[in-house]
């Protein structure tokens, strides 16, 4: 059995990607807060594009101590065709919060939640992403969630797992579930 009596938080951070059409990004995500938290380390989630939609996931982290949980978004439908200011604005204040948690030195690990998807509808540039990757402090661990993760990011990571979908309940017209799918 491990003893974590002694444990010290790892001293090199890694830069991972959950990407696919599949489900499971968020929740492999969390599913490390959730282990990380158990060991007593800091994590700062930022949720980007879903604003202040409901989620299970997100009402139970923010009772949690040891975590911060930060929402952008309007939670609404967003037309990658015609992406309005306002949205680029909130991914943009996203991105600001991402890099003040990151190297602000508070946590140990930082969630950014759908930022794959901003990058690929051009909320934000992708660019900026690969920046945050490479300012990123050696102790800190960089979670990047979303569909369409583009090929630089994935390039910068140190580990990348794209979730296939093979099948969705969504194609039978079975809507989200509370408690399953948020």
């Amino acid at each position: 059995m491990f003893d974590n009596s002694s444990a010290e938080p790892f001293a090199k951070g890694l830069v991972q990607v959950f990407t696919g059409d599949g489900r499971g990004k968020t929740t492999a995500a969390l599913g490390t807060v959730i282990r990380a938290l158990g060991h007593g380390l800091k994590v700062c989630i930022i949720y980007f594009i879903k604003g202040d939609s409901p989620s299970g996931e997100r009402s139970i982290l923010s009772q949690l101590p040891n975590v911060t949980v930060l929402s952008y978004g309007s939670g609404e439908f967003i037309d990658p065709a015609n992406v309005k200011p306002k949205e680029k604005e909130q991914a943009e204040q996203a991105l600001t919060a991402a890099r003040e948690a990151m190297l602000g030195g508070n946590y140990n690990i930082v969630v950014l939640d759908e930022v794959n998807l901003a990058a690929a509808w051009k909320l934000i540039e992708v660019d900026e992403i690969i920046r945050l990757i490479k300012d990123k402090p050696q102790n800190v661990e960089l979670i990047l969630t979303g569909r369409q993760a583009d090929t630089k990011i994935v390039q910068n990571a140190d580990l990348v797992t794209e979730m296939l979908k093979i099948k969705h309940s969504y194609d039978k017209g079975i809507s989200a579930r509370m408690g399953i799918e948020y």
